[in-house]
């Protein structure tokens, strides 16, 4: 994927984008769109694997997040390519494993910012990754939009302030 017209690009992964990064992808979408920035920051999601490419994210996963007014519903997973490296400024992994996987295609002279997405988080999230809630119940669920709305919010400063220059 290109960058359109957006002056950035984050891009959530996970192993399956079905369920943490594309509620990641639908979290941190309302923040942009909360700070009126939705025309300059480009967001997607996407998986390590192949295992749901097209299918929507997992309906526990949209139930959850819809209680909390992010809509999940328009997404499809699809799965990271080495030119999303490119394509994107920031490529931020949910876990240690997927982003050990991410750095397995990604290209020796990619630019992206690679890293946990939790590295954003506040001083007040313990942990540094976000466990996946796929076998668990509802309480998974929670966690999960818990942790990224907290880490969404630190990288929503960020990206604030790395826009502020630009626009001056």
């Amino acid at each position: 994927m290109a960058k359109r017209n957006a002056e950035l690009s984050v891009l959530f992964v996970c192993m399956g984008n079905i369920c943490r990064s594309p509620t990641a992808e639908g979290v941190f979408r309302e923040r942009v769109r909360q700070a009126g920035l939705e025309r300059l920051i480009e967001i997607d999601s996407a998986g390590t694997h192949a295992y749901h490419v097209g299918e929507p994210p997992d309906s526990r996963a949209i139930a959850h997040a819809a209680k909390r007014g992010y809509d999940l519903r328009k997404l499809r997973a699809r799965r990271i390519k080495p030119e999303d490296f490119g394509a994107f400024d920031y490529v931020l992994a949910m876990d240690e494993s997927n982003l050990a996987a991410m750095m397995k295609i990604r290209p020796a002279d990619a630019a992206a910012e690679t890293r946990l997405f939790l590295d954003y988080a506040g001083a007040d999230v313990p942990l540094r990754e976000v466990p996946d809630p796929y076998y668990g119940g509802a309480g998974g669920f929670e966690q999960v939009l818990d942790l990224v709305e907290s880490a969404a919010d630190g990288l929503l400063a960020v990206v604030q302030n790395r826009l502020t220059p630009k626009r001056q």
